[in-house]
């Protein structure tokens, strides 16, 4: 089933993510549904609160890239109680975009490896350092987790300057090819 996406504003977006257990109600079909509703909106990522859930719940699916990357070929993961242990000092910039934020896209410098501890679907426990493109994909979804977007990484500058479209995200004011949940005002 896809669901809406929430955009920008809505105050999910800036809760701090619940850990959950494997009792968790429909997880799995919650998961598909996350699925679903990444691929309908073109998404590589998708965290829980995107969704209108405060839960610590990613998924992930970088197939779409292998043709280029073929490292991420049949990629497709979940990621669930995910934490950041502890990030490398080396860092790369990259532009980003989110489906919470449609028709922004900016450069953000995030850490290029990062240690990271995760369940997966079957709540097997995971313990790993991640670095290169998979790295920044994590850090953009399980900041989500953490009750940030990416504009919160820009700069006070860059900030400015998306003043007004962050604005009109805010106040419902956007298309998007994919269903959303708006704030209401």
């Amino acid at each position: 089933m896809i669901l809406p996406i929430y955009l920008y504003g809505q105050p999910v977006l800036k809760k701090v993510a619940e850990d959950i257990d494997a009792e968790y109600p429909n997880l799995k079909e919650l998961i598909e549904n996350m699925f679903d509703t990444m691929h309908h909106a073109q998404g590589i990522g998708l965290a829980a609160p995107q969704i209108g859930l405060a839960i610590r719940l990613v998924v992930v699916d970088l197939d779409v890239l292998a043709e280029d990357e073929p490292e991420f070929k049949d990629f497709r993961r979940v990621y669930i109680n995910a934490h950041i242990i502890e990030t490398s000092d080396e860092t790369d910039t990259m532009e980003e975009g989110c489906l919470s934020l449609p028709g922004i896209h900016e450069k953000v410098t995030r850490p290029s490896r990062i240690h990271v501890t995760y369940l997966d679907e079957n709540f097997v426990e995971h313990d790993e350092w991640v670095e290169g493109y998979l790295a920044r994909v994590m850090q953009h979804e399980f900041d989500h987790l953490e009750g940030k977007v990416f504009s919160d990484r820009l700069s006070p500058l860059r900030r400015q300057m998306n003043k007004n479209k962050l604005g009109d995200l805010a106040k419902g004011r956007v298309y998007c090819d994919y269903k959303v949940k708006r704030v209401l005002r």
